[in-house]
């Protein structure tokens, strides 16, 4: 993350033709202080040399906004072009560093010369060699992101997009509209690193999911299908689909019978979504506050995780007023506006340029949580509970999950001993400081893999220091923090420590770890409004109870 309360993000776009209308253009906007560069196309120079003004100004993000054209010097024989992007991708691979966000701009291959390759399949093997190199950078950097410049361009149109004339008078490239919306991207990105996305959309059905009523005819009739209405609706499914895959969990609240929902959402031909892509789901003629509180409590979740869609301005009202945490946003009047509003929607509340394999299994995650509450139900004793789900802590190496650890330190509320938060840079720092150990785990049991779902700071100073302790909601109660408090334990004794210090920073939404410490043995030793720092004589540290496997990969 690269928010700052106390100071503005400092941004650079970068490129090899003239953005300086760009830069003006964000230069308006609040919250940003943006790096204008001397001229254009010294972007390499400027990103590896370390005297440079770019680097004396240390940005905490940068964008770069290249002309493959021109990177290319307007050269299409492929082997040329070839070897021009690979030089130029090897030069900026070593100039990325860490603690610092780097966007890059997609392939698009346009100059006013390039009509002449229509018809050919140049064009194409030219923006290939571009995505394969950059596909390439992505896996092995994971502060590298893709600026989306190709879908802007093409949403626009060339007419629209490029300008002959002030390319001829003074090498801007993009026409107004262009550089506005290029001003929009920048901005929506900076906003997906700095944000804290939404993590549940809830859906009615009737007039919302679908168009018509369940239960009134059978399935056929209800509005979903391949044409007219019916498209509309199945579009607007498969966006929420992608949503999904994409680490949205989804829930429905809806006035039906249950038995006729699942009638439709089973069998119905152009159904996109079904009933295994819900997380939770309240189907009833029960009040629609008391359905969303009852999902939020199934799935350990603050109300702010919320986002409600109904298409009855009754029941939005009712959410609002009773649930005011909740999310509750206007459905268009038009069906044929649903996917698009449906898009908006995503990179309004739920888009993250971190997209974690945790992220993208949420809906198993929770699904197999679920199975974990019946197995629950089935005994009486809790101990026999631990036992049959078979538990086991698997320490995993952090710089191989860095994305992971960020999410952890920078989105867990309910588990965090002190909810401190790190941008980009402090992360980096953090994993190069040969004072301070991460540990990081995963945990799986019968039903699954958990995910990577805890992270704790050991930092090795006059006395070991617990800075930092964090898990996930969706494994609290299960007796493994006990495990790794010992794992932490254990490691400060390795290094010839005789005490350990742990420490609580009271917020609105950490009270479920208040007294984390006390029922671990540990003595309070000092306590303000802002901190209580507890401490452990190791040797006299009492056995931890808990019932799993610890392991390290």
């Amino acid at each position: 993350m690269i928010c700052k309360m106390d100071r503005k993000n400092k941004v650079a776009i970068l490129s090899n033709i003239n953005t300086d209308p760009l830069v003006r253009l964000l230069s308006k906007e609040e919250g940003l202080d943006v790096y204008a560069p001397e001229g254009y196309g010294g972007e390499l120079g400027a990103l590896l040399n370390p005297s440079s003004a770019l680097n004396a100004y240390a940005p905490d993000a940068v964008f770069l906004l290249m002309d493959q054209a021109q990177l290319i010097s307007q050269e299409y024989d492929v082997s040329t072009a070839k070897e021009k992007i690979a030089q130029w991708f090897q030069a900026f691979s070593s100039a990325i560093k860490p603690g610092v966000s780097y966007f890059l701009s997609d392939a698009y291959l346009y100059a006013p010369d390039t009509g002449m390759l229509s018809g050919t399949p140049v064009r194409q093997q030219l923006e290939n060699l571009w995505q394969e190199e950059f596909e390439h950078l992505l896996k092995k950097h994971p502060n590298l992101y893709l600026f989306p410049y190709g879908d802007i361009i093409r949403r626009l149109g060339e007419e629209r997009a490029f300008s002959p004339k002030m390319w001829y008078m003074g090498k801007i490239l993009h026409s107004n509209d262009c550089l506005k919306a290029l001003k929009e991207e920048v901005v929506k990105c900076l906003h997906l690193l700095s944000g804290i996305p939404k993590k549940v959309l809830l859906l009615d059905l009737d007039n919302t999911l679908w168009k018509g009523l369940a239960g009134e005819h059978n399935i056929t009739p209800v509005g979903l299908g391949d044409d007219g209405v019916g498209a509309a609706y199945k579009n607007f499914q498969r966006v929420i689909k992608y949503m999904q895959t994409n680490g949205v969990i989804l829930g429905i609240v809806s006035k039906n019978n249950e038995e006729d929902a699942f009638e439709i959402l089973a069998n119905h031909p152009h159904m996109i979504l079904r009933k295994q892509d819900f997380a939770a789901y309240r189907i009833n003629w029960e009040q629609k506050d008391t359905n969303i509180k009852e999902i939020a409590k199934e799935l350990n979740l603050g109300l702010d995780s919320f986002v409600f869609l109904d298409d009855s301005a009754a029941e939005r009202m009712l959410i609002r007023e009773a649930l005011p945490f909740v999310t509750v946003p206007d459905l268009p009047e038009r069906p044929e506006d649903l996917a698009s509003f449906a898009v908006k929607l995503y990179f309004d509340y739920f888009a993250s340029v971190n997209l974690t394999e945790e992220d993208k299994n949420k809906t198993k995650l929770y699904l197999a949580n679920k199975q974990r509450e019946e197995l629950k139900g089935e005994v009486t004793d809790y101990q026999t509970y631990l036992r049959k789900l078979d538990i086991r802590l698997i320490r995993e190496n952090p710089l191989e999950n860095r994305e992971r650890l960020g999410q952890l330190m920078n989105k867990t509320n309910q588990f965090n001993l002190t909810t401190k938060r790190y941008d980009e840079k402090e992360l980096a720092e953090l994993m190069e400081d040969k004072g301070r150990e991460i540990f990081l785990y995963r945990v799986t049991d019968i039903f699954g893999d958990n995910g990577i779902v805890g992270a704790a700071i050991l930092h090795y100073g006059e006395t070991a220091d617990i800075e930092e302790f964090t898990l996930s909601c969706r494994v609290m109660g299960r007796q493994i923090e006990n495990a790794i408090v010992q794992d932490l334990e254990e490691a400060a004794g390795n290094r010839g420590y005789d005490k350990i210090r742990g420490f609580y920073h009271p917020s609105e939404k950490n009270l479920p770890v208040k007294n984390l410490y006390p029922s671990l043995g540990y003595i309070q030793i000092s306590d303000t409004d802002k901190e209580a720092v507890y401490e452990l004589k190791l040797g006299e540290a009492p056995k931890r109870e808990y019932v799993l496997k610890r392991e390290t990969k």
